[in-house]
């Protein structure tokens, strides 16, 4: 039996889904905008750590998103208890070192999606410094095109103030996911330039968070943590 079949539904129904609601108290609303069976991307804004655990504990389908490969290869009780939480929570081990790393990323997100599952991804890449929205990568819109997968965009409120940055543990308090209606983007590089029709649909999917969250839009890619700018 895969051990994975019994840890997700054992995190998500009986230990960590059920503590999440109590700690965080969520407020979400449109989840029939899910479509209940086949592939599906989920496409959220990106505030803190926790947001990675939000939308697969909250949305009724098993979720799965990239996971640092360091996550699943740790030592001792405390890497095998890492590993087995990231497990858990739907993480695909996945190697971001290299030349190749962002080819191999893109290909382990299209096989969850060719296999009829559910793919999150945060389109910025990384977490917020400061509440507002920036610029999406286009990763998000070069896997809907290759694999004809609709995308779900979502925005997170709340986990940026129950878990600010450098705060390891999250502390009580209030969160909300929206989710809207799935976008359509079947075709959209025919004819167009790829990498054109992967910045528009990337644009196009950012706005529709936008639109759900509220935030103010940066046109510039957030800084990651290790960027000195």
């Amino acid at each position: 039996m895969d051990p994975e079949r019994v840890i997700y539904p054992l995190m998500k129904y009986v230990l960590l889904g059920p503590a999440m609601r109590v700690a965080f108290l969520p407020h979400v609303s449109g989840l029939e905008n899910v479509p209940r069976t086949g592939p599906v991307i989920l496409a959220a804004n990106h505030l803190a750590f926790l947001d990675s655990f939000v939308v697969p504990l909250m949305v009724p389908r098993r979720v799965r998103f990239l996971g640092k490969h360091e996550y699943f290869t740790g030592t001792g009780v405390r890497g095998r208890a890492t590993a087995t939480f990231f497990l858990g929570v739907g993480a695909i081990a996945v190697d971001r070192s290299g030349g190749r790393a962002a080819l191999d990323a893109l290909d382990t997100s299209a096989r969850v999606l060719e296999e009829g599952g559910v793919f999150a991804i945060h389109p910025e890449g990384t977490r917020s410094p400061d509440g507002r929205l920036y610029r999406g990568r286009t990763g998000v819109a070069r896997l809907a095109m290759r694999t004809g997968a609709p995308v779900v965009p979502m925005a997170i409120a709340g986990t940026d103030r129950v878990q600010p940055r450098g705060r390891a543990v999250p502390r009580p308090g209030r969160i909300a996911l929206t989710i809207g209606a799935p976008m359509d983007f079947r075709g959209r590089d025919e004819g167009t330039p790829r990498g054109r029709a992967a910045r528009e649909v990337t644009d196009e999917i950012m706005e529709a968070i936008r639109k759900l969250s509220g935030q103010e839009y940066v046109d510039a890619y957030a800084p990651r943590p290790d960027d000195p700018s």
